[in-house]
């Protein structure tokens, strides 16, 4: 068996400092193979903001993969953003844009898909997704995760714009074995197959710390349990009564049958 947990929006510099601790607590007692953290660990890509999440990832159990999201470029500082968008990340969190994880049981794969050119929008272009599709494809009988910050498919009631390439990359992920897409951005919890592409599982982080939470979802995180083609996701929620802790709130579980994933 496999644990990942899955964590996304941190956005240091915005957070309910009340949830940290026990945040910290509930992943450590869940003794994770891996912590996954899909983008915006900072709220405006500051040196204090970045420094922050790095203590944060510092105490964090066992190996930890990460990639930026459009917070982690500065907002307010245009040259440092088409110039050296990534230095900050680069220095505090990792020098590696492209971070994989492999063990006997699983491949888990980072792209970035920031765009400096258009601040809140996405783009994976063909370089990147054919480096995430070679890093995935030779993963043999292993569970292969891909970890994105922009997500491939919108619901009806997001009004943001779908990423750039999101097409290309769903195809891409199914023509190379991918078994399930770990994003953010959004601040909501999710974990459904695509609607065009029923063969990946998407698995949608909410915002772990951020006091930018959207209405009816609060703070949260996900739990990934894989074992025998059969995955589970528990999504953890915080609560305030009487004292800020996180519990299991949405529990799905999943059979792989073939190339789709069916609700086993």
């Amino acid at each position: 068996m496999r644990r990942i947990v899955h964590l996304s929006d941190l956005h240091y510099g915005r957070v309910d400092a009340r949830l940290e601790a026990p945040l910290l607590r509930t992943i450590t007692d869940l003794a994770p193979d891996l912590v996954v953290v899909s983008g915006d660990l900072t709220q405006r890509a500051r040196h204090e903001q970045f420094e922050d999440a790095r203590r944060f990832l510092d105490a964090l159990p066992g190996p930890v993969l990460t990639v930026p999201g459009n917070h982690d470029t500065p907002l307010d500082n245009l040259p440092v953003r088409l110039f050296r968008p990534f230095s900050r990340y680069k220095r505090y969190i990792s020098k590696d844009l492209e971070p994989v994880h492999r063990d006997a049981e699983m491949v888990v794969a980072g792209v970035n898909t920031v765009n400096r050119f258009s601040w809140q929008r996405g783009k994976i272009g063909r370089g990147r997704l054919s480096r995430l599709s070679a890093r995935l494809s030779g993963a043999a009988e292993r569970l292969r995760v891909a970890v994105l910050h922009h997500p491939l498919e919108h619901g009806p009631q997001v009004n943001k714009r779908l990423m750039r390439g999101a097409a290309d990359a769903l195809e891409a992920l199914s023509n190379c074995g991918a078994d399930v897409v770990l994003s953010g951005h959004l601040h909501v919890a999710y974990a459904e197959p695509f609607r065009t592409a029923d063969g990946l599982l998407f698995v949608q982080a909410g915002t772990g710390l951020s006091t930018r939470v959207r209405a009816g979802d609060g703070n949260s995180f996900n739990q990934l349990d894989h074992s025998g083609g059969r995955l589970k996701v528990v999504t953890w929620a915080a609560s305030f009564t009487p004292a800020p802790v996180f519990a299991p709130a949405v529990t799905s579980a999943w059979e792989r049958r073939g190339d789709v994933w069916l609700r086993a």
